[in-house]
């Protein structure tokens, strides 16, 4: 396949025509009478009309034929994709997932779509507010049917198996340690090239945008130039055995068809588009004198809650850095948070959990719920040489956390079978140290 391009940049207003067809951007107007090539105009919107102009986010896109040229909608099976956040009691324990399990294909075909599984979450997508989180296991790719949804943005984190996404605006190749960012109502399709496995943070009511840098100043963490978005692509295809349109709505899977490719685009400008960035351009920033930071200095991306400084969701990395803080327990430290936290691990050895906690699995610490180092790392560290190091090289794991007191399913507790029960005995064995005759030595 020839070697995709791409254009720099977070939020830009883009614009990109399919070279096949120079020229079919209008110019000087969004919706001529007559558009070039003889395309259709259709704008695709992001957001209210009356949004803010900073925060206001819409599309033109030019195309052979319109969305709207469908059959109806009618409603199809959801598998484990859900809403219900009802199923089963609520769980406050630490929870960890061993790697989730990947179909084989010579034993059942299975696509990105139907490959969806939702572990836990919170909200109403009626009411646009909350979250969803969700891996997917796969081993075919899509054919003749498309993927969208109405109810928020989607995040896909790959963890094994790079996949090619075709969108309306052009093509997208992903690999395990990046991510790509499907917007609300974009329509795409997921090709892999094996087994393929990945986590997927969806957001209602909110967009993903950039932390603020506060004193941090005008460079660090993710720079907005490495956030990549595709150049047109179009394809004239007729499906005359029909081309199903997936439409996640209100928590339901509904399809409609049609005798043609969606991915018609010639040519599209504007400022909401799907977009991919490489976790290693996350430029660390990290203690360089004691103490160890919050993990708040590691975030990538935010979806913001009406609360200044509170979150609907963070996508935050635990990347390779140097770890060089002065009398300091360097691993993170003991935690009861107010948020909640969903850990995932796409490649290595979390640093606070070097067994147990695998790639392709999954860890979950709800509201207040009590967590941090295990036994082991706990009396490795607190005796440690606190010597300059590298901290998680070859690792790369990253957390969702929300302000939502999210809710397991019934497939997350029960149905995927891959809760690890003995997760709580990392903790068991952790003893007391308490000394009640302790003096400050004189190195202290």
């Amino acid at each position: 396949m020839t070697e995709l391009k791409y254009l720099s940049g977070f939020g830009n207003e883009f614009s990109s025509e399919d070279p096949r067809c120079p020229g079919s951007l209008p110019e000087g107007q969004n919706n001529p009478q007559l558009c070039p090539y003889g395309l259709y105009a259709e704008q695709l919107s992001g957001s209210a009309f009356t949004c803010p102009r900073p925060a206001n986010k819409r599309s033109w896109l030019y195309r052979i034929l319109p969305s709207v040229k469908h059959k109806p909608f009618a409603a199809v099976p959801r598998g484990n994709l859900t809403e219900d956040w009802n199923e089963v009691e609520p769980d406050p324990n630490q929870l960890r997932w061993l790697p989730f399990i990947i179909p084989k294909s010579a034993e059942k075909k299975v696509d990105f779509v139907a490959g969806l599984q939702t572990v836990c979450g919170a909200g109403d997508a009626k009411s646009r507010n909350g979250i969803g989180i969700h891996v997917y296991t796969c081993n075919t790719s899509m054919v003749n049917r498309c993927f969208n949804n109405s109810d928020g943005d989607l995040m896909i984190v790959p963890q094994q198996g790079e996949i090619l996404i075709t969108t309306e605006f052009g093509k997208i190749m992903v690999e395990p340690n990046e991510i790509v960012v499907i917007q609300q109502g974009m329509r795409f399709s997921v090709d892999v090239f094996g087994e393929t496995r990945g986590y997927i943070l969806e957001v209602y009511g909110a967009h993903f945008e950039l932390p603020d840098l506060g004193p941090i100043g005008a460079n660090g963490l993710a720079n907005p130039r490495d956030f990549l978005c595709p150049v047109a692509w179009y394809e004239d295809r007729k499906v005359a055995a029909g081309y199903s349109v997936i439409n996640k709505y209100q928590g339901k899977l509904f399809a409609c068809q049609q005798d043609f490719s969606p991915f018609n685009v010639v040519a599209w400008h504007g400022n909401y588009t799907p977009y991919k960035y490489n976790l290693k351009n996350f430029m660390v920033i990290n203690s360089v004198a004691f103490d160890h930071a919050d993990p708040s200095i590691f975030t990538v991306l935010t979806a913001k809650s009406t609360r200044p400084g509170v979150a609907i969701a963070d996508f935050v990395i635990f990347p390779p850095r140097w770890g060089v803080a002065d009398h300091t327990f360097r691993p993170p430290y003991y935690h009861r948070n107010c948020m909640s936290e969903f850990m995932g691990l796409i490649e290595g050895h979390y640093e606070a959990k070097a067994e147990g906690f695998q790639p392709g699995g999954a860890s979950l610490h709800s509201m207040m719920t009590p967590h941090g180092p295990d036994t082991e790392c706990f009396e490795k560290n607190s005796s440690a040489e606190l010597k300059p190091e590298r901290v998680a090289e070859g690792t790369m794991a990253f957390m969702f956390e929300s302000s939502f007191s999210m809710a397991v399913t019934k497939w997350g507790l029960q149905t995927c079978q891959r809760i690890d029960k003995s997760y709580h005995h990392c903790w068991e064995s952790l003893r007391s140290h308490f000394d009640p005759n302790w003096k400050p030595s004189k190195q202290q």
